[in-house]
């Protein structure tokens, strides 16, 4: 952030506000984290803050301080587009465009408060007053501890903030293996431990609470919907409508399932397709140098990292699949030498 944005965004934060921090479509850990995380920083400092998710969250999830006061766009329209309406400050947290936050896009943009936007991904759009992006920060709760001590408020960390910046940052680096881990990383979480971060504690609270039926999904996707390319160095899940039915699907039960697609010996290029309600969700993860932001960004209407990247399909599942496949001889040579 350039010193006279800074300087603005603290004179703007020097009195009372009410603030809006709003984070992107089908929230993970980092949006859910960095949000609670940042508005139990502003409460401390005597704003009014409202948490505004575009649809709801994993329930693994619901434990971090301020998820009761979280309003829900889907469920509650007209409460969220007040709380836009109301604000001074309108916080973008995890998203580096206004349509990832789909209709709420809209009301976000017409509204007259500044905006600040906390981001790690690439290319962000020109829509924000006030900036802290970096890309070669692992995660948005990373730079949400940046931005506190940025203002001066580093001892303003407690517990409950500092829990929830650290299940941003483990979630994102998955548990600190990916590339994107750097000594700042470990520097802010043992910052985030000093303060009272339960590390031990929040990782049983986000990766050993499975339910019996996201176990036993698990186990189905991995004997039976498993699909590997070894000539391309390649491989993919696909799930049905129907198998979300058939094991009682919850939003988060195939949470980090792409992953293991990307684990086999000799994968670069790990996908996970799932139909859900007449559209297919893309996940995209690789290793090394295939860039799945850009895969993603110029085949599924998506984007995200170098290694992970979303996207979507209006076809249906075995249409997105062909599809999927013809793409990629395509990029033979880059998978081949990634």
């Amino acid at each position: 952030m350039i010193a006279e944005q800074l300087q603005a965004l603290r004179a703007l934060l020097a009195t009372p506000q009410n603030i809006s921090i709003v984070t992107h479509w089908s929230p993970d850990g980092d949006a859910m984290g960095s949000s609670l995380g940042l508005a139990q920083y502003f409460i401390k400092k005597g704003h009014a803050v409202t948490v505004v998710a575009p649809n709801d969250y994993p329930e693994f999830l619901y434990w971090m301080k301020g998820h009761d006061a979280v309003i829900d766009a889907t469920q509650k329209p007209k409460e969220a587009e007040q709380a836009f309406r109301e604000s001074n400050l309108i916080c973008c947290l995890d998203f580096n465009d206004l349509k990832r936050i789909n209709a709420l896009g809209d009301w976000v943009a017409t509204s007259v408060a500044p905006k600040l936007l906390i981001d790690h991904h690439p290319q962000p759009s020109d829509f924000a007053a006030f900036v802290l992006h970096s890309v070669a920060a692992s995660s948005t709760c990373e730079l949400i501890f940046d931005f506190m001590a940025l203002m001066g408020d580093e001892a303003l960390l407690d517990k409950d903030i500092a829990e929830c910046l650290y299940t941003g940052i483990m979630t994102d680096t998955g548990s600190f293996r990916f590339p994107a881990t750097t000594q700042h990383t470990h520097e802010v979480v043992g910052k985030l431990m000093g303060a009272g971060a339960n590390h031990a504690q929040v990782h049983v609270r986000v990766y050993d609470d499975n339910s019996e039926s996201r176990l036993r999904l698990l186990g189905f996707l991995l004997a039976n919907r498993l699909k590997v390319h070894p000539e391309f160095r390649t491989a993919y899940f696909m799930m049905s409508d129907a198998d979300h039915h058939r094991f009682n699907y919850q939003k988060g039960d195939t949470e980090g399932v792409v992953n293991y697609a990307l684990s086999i010996r000799g994968i670069c290029f790990a996908a996970f397709f799932a139909e859900r309600d007449g559209k297919v969700k893309c996940s995209f993860r690789s290793q090394g140098k295939f860039d799945v932001n850009q895969f993603s960004r110029t085949n599924f209407s998506g984007g995200g990292h170098v290694n992970a990247a979303g996207g979507a399909s209006d076809e249906s599942l075995e249409q997105t699949i062909a599809r999927f496949e013809v793409l990629l001889p395509n990029y033979k040579t880059a998978l081949l030498e990634s």
